[in-house]
């Protein structure tokens, strides 16, 4: 049936806090007429920096002197730290973080694999006329390149982190400026026009030798398996330029009229009014990290928790005049609505699991409490014994009569650094990860879905997909890329000796086995079957952890603060009415 939303609720559900750059650069913006109770002065304030000091390491004891006790639970978790809301921006442009050499100056103990990932991070970039503008998927000379020669959107976001982190920011300006200039060509997928504002799944520099030319050649999904846009790469390029702006200092390049038209145009795809019930975006299979044919179509979390995060790093750099306010509005009315839906619904913990459990069906009007019309019976046996006491997540996809109870880590880490999740629910989802340690980290972190899909199952959902076979690739692999979501999330909820954990697992076998894409297995055991070796992501995965755990600082490029006002989510079982 129609769904009902109370407005007052939806939109209380929410009150963001914008930080700005120390220039100043935001301005303030005017209280939107249509809507008299909501306070939206306190989205454009100026956010009180934490001092949050440059760490020989970070581990519990540690934690404690980051800064006074106001920021740290109470004594009975005193390792916790309650509410890294807004990290200090990285130290000034043209710093290096110690990470090209044996030791850091800085006394962080570093790996001897440390100084192997830079030199294969480096061997990965790509030159466009001079001037770097990316990295490729993988340097394995041992396979045939398919596109892992090319330089894809959303793998060079940890790239352009690490190197970020260490200093060297023009890489990143340049490839934001060539896929920015990449969205304004024509895409068409035989004779259908794509929208303007599709950023490219990859690009790869063609050279003429006859003409000693170089030109970039851009996929916009008309190569891709399947044929699907890439939804993500839009929204990771949103969150980089934020990442740019707040490592670098500088707003130059946001406030550009290109990369604010650019914005515009991302985000006018998805704020486009249609005849969406609900306030999350309705995509393809195949449409993000999980590029086959996965069960993912619908309302998957990855996509919803980067829309989410992209929504709120926009606000931060969209300027708030002329066209760029009316945005402003859009993002500000969806992101009250996004935060009500993903919070009430696609959240599962054991009470939430129970209230399904117990659901009546087939209810009609406003006062439903199974609003979606789930049946009972369709709870997977899986999810009663993999649920924890203590702990939750957001599930997979939500959607009439379907929820999709998978465990996908890169939605779940994302909702905490977008602060999707509520400070409760991102502690939660550490728990869930801590008690289901052997499940989604095991011999290799981390898994990318949980359970794997097999039989009967596996050859409906996926079409037999021989690459994703139980408990590889897409299909319960675990990939080390993940490694740097896992950390950040980790040291934003004040759990950082999860991700040293992690990382000393990784690093017991990432180098041997010569940076491998993903790991098969339950326990992620084995390299993948068809794994790629020397893969720029993982390899970049590694130091971006590292680099966060030796200056918690960097977090504050990929993480945004927590409204310490925000009014608690009304749980499932409740009804309201408009």
């Amino acid at each position: 049936g129609v769904r009902s939303l109370d407005c007052s609720l939806a939109m209380s559900s929410l009150n963001l806090n914008v930080d700005v750059n120390q220039n100043g650069d935001i301005k303030k913006a005017d209280t939107l007429d249509d809507i008299n109770d909501i306070d939206f002065s306190k989205l454009l304030e100026k956010p009180r920096p934490l001092n949050i000091e440059r760490l020989r390491s970070l581990d519990e004891r540690s934690l404690t002197e980051l800064s006074g006790s106001p920021q740290l639970r109470n004594a009975d978790n005193a390792s916790r730290v309650h509410d890294h809301a807004d990290y200090v921006a990285s130290p000034s442009v043209g710093r290096r973080s110690g990470f090209n050499t044996p030791r850091s100056v800085h006394g962080f103990e570093s790996h001897p694999m440390v100084g192997e990932a830079w030199d294969a991070l480096r061997r990965s970039m790509v030159y466009f006329r001079g001037q770097p503008v990316g990295t490729i998927a993988a340097v394995d000379n041992s396979e045939e390149k398919l596109n892992y020669d090319q330089v894809f959107v959303r793998d060079f976001v940890p790239s352009a982190l690490a190197f970020l982190m260490n200093g060297e920011p023009d890489i990143v300006r340049n490839f934001l400026l060539k896929t920015l200039r990449l969205q304004s060509w024509e895409k068409k997928i035989d004779r259908f026009q794509l929208g303007e504002g599709v950023m490219p799944a990859s690009f790869k520099v063609f050279h003429d030798p006859v003409r000693n030319h170089e030109t970039l050649i851009a996929d916009f999904g008309e190569s891709a398996i399947g044929r699907v846009a890439p939804v993500d790469s839009g929204f990771w390029w949103i969150i980089l330029l934020r990442a740019y702006t707040k490592s670098t200092g500088d707003s130059s390049l946001a406030d550009m009229p290109e990369c604010q038209k650019g914005i515009r145009l991302i985000l006018s795809l998805c704020l486009s009014e249609g005849f969406d019930t609900f306030p999350t975006l309705l995509c393809a299979d195949g449409c993000c990290m999980i590029d086959r044919r996965m069960g993912v179509y619908g309302y998957p979390i990855e996509i919803q928790a980067l829309f989410f995060m992209a929504l709120r790093c926009a606000l931060l750099v969209l300027k708030h005049d002329g066209e760029g306010k009316e945005m402003v509005e859009q993002i500000v009315k969806r992101l009250h609505a996004l935060s009500y839906h993903m919070r009430s619904y696609f959240w599962l913990d054991l009470k939430q699991l129970n209230d399904i459990y117990r659901y009546k069906t087939e209810e009609y009007s406003h006062t439903a409490v199974n609003k979606f019309n789930v049946i009972p019976d369709s709870l997977p046996e899986w999810i009663f014994d993999f649920m924890p006491s203590h702990g939750g997540f957001f599930i997979g996809n939500v959607s009439p009569a379907r929820m999709d109870f998978r465990w996908f880590a890169l939605g779940n880490c994302i909702a905490i650094l977008s602060s999707m999740a509520t400070p409760e629910q991102s502690t939660a989802i550490m728990d869930l990860i801590e008690s289901r340690w052997e499940e989604l980290v095991g011999e290799m972190p981390l898994k990318v879905c949980y359970p794997a899909i097999e039989s009967h199952e596996w050859r409906i959902v996926t079409g037999c997909d021989p690459k994703n076979t139980r408990w590889s690739y897409h299909n319960g692999g675990s990939w080390p890329v993940l490694l740097w979501l896992l950390t950040a999330a980790c040291i934003k909820t004040g759990r950082p000796q999860i991700a040293r954990r992690a990382i000393e697992v990784a690093e017991a076998r990432l180098h041997k086995d010569n940076w491998p894409e993903y790991y098969d297995g339950k326990l992620g055991r084995y390299v993948g079957k068809q794994s790629r070796k020397c893969q720029t992501w993982s390899i970049a995965g590694y130091l971006v952890a590292k680099m966060m755990l030796e200056d918690p600082s960097h977090v504050g490029m990929v993480a945004l603060e927590e409204d310490k006002q925000m009014k608690p989510v009304m749980r499932r079982s409740n009804s309201w009415t408009c």
